[in-house]
């Protein structure tokens, strides 16, 4: 079962005590350049996560394990390679380690390295229909067995009563076990960025519609040939 967090009331660390918890906060990748007020809604985005989990931790009790996705690894080796993929989620995870919380790695080299390889092939578009049909089905497969890998490697590290916070981003499909309740991270800038980008493609798209039919250069460097 999954809750927003405004949905919670009052939970005591009692009331749950004998449940396994996970915070599930959407894991937001930042590219190196991006727009001053994309960069700006990212950072408040991260800010406002802080906040959140530590609210959450004061009634739900502290978070003792930490699983990232695209990490495979665990402790000091996944510490470092968070860093490197993801500053702000870093921080989240450093603060906790800090009190403690163990990285536990969630992710198998293999399944997570075929499935980026056949999401590569879908995004070249490919046009024969039968071996589009073959990469999606194997893409499909893999993803349901990552799945199921990421569900089993929390069910077994994560203990009664335990506590971790999960970074993964949205639509995982992801199932977790009937006894660990997940609390969805939504900060009020995750929303702020989903329509930011919204409108960005929309705008994208009516600047394509309004281009004139043919024009790609091409045909203005003939004409500029054929006048001199």
């Amino acid at each position: 079962m999954t809750e927003q967090l405004g949905e919670i009331q009052k939970p005591s660390v009692e009331e749950f005590k004998e449940e396994r918890k996970v915070f599930f906060v959407p894991l937001v990748l930042a590219p190196r350049e991006l727009e001053a007020d994309l960069r700006e809604l990212i950072e408040r985005y991260w800010e406002q996560v802080r906040s959140q989990v530590d609210s959450l931790e004061v009634k739900l009790g502290q978070v003792v394990r930490v699983y990232h996705e695209l990490i495979p690894a665990g402790g000091e080796d996944a510490a470092k390679a968070i860093e490197e993929l993801s500053a702000e989620s870093y921080q989240v995870v450093k603060s906790r380690v800090d009190r403690g919380a163990e990285i536990h790695p969630m992710e198998d080299s293999d399944l997570l390295t075929e499935l980026m390889d056949w999401t590569r092939c879908l995004a070249i578009g490919l046009q024969n229909e039968r071996v589009f049909n073959t990469v999606y089905e194997s893409f499909v497969q893999i993803q349901g067995k990552r799945n199921e890998y990421i569900g089993k490697q929390i069910d077994e590290t994560l203990k009664g009563g335990e506590t971790a916070i999960l970074m993964m981003r949205e639509g995982h499909q992801v199932q977790f076990p009937a006894d660990i309740k997940v609390f969805y991270i939504a900060p009020p800038a995750l929303d702020e960025m989903k329509r930011w980008l919204r409108e960005r493609e929309t705008a994208a798209q009516r600047d394509e519609m309004r281009k004139p039919e043919g024009q790609n250069g091409v045909e203005g460097e003939v004409e500029g040939e054929a006048e001199s």
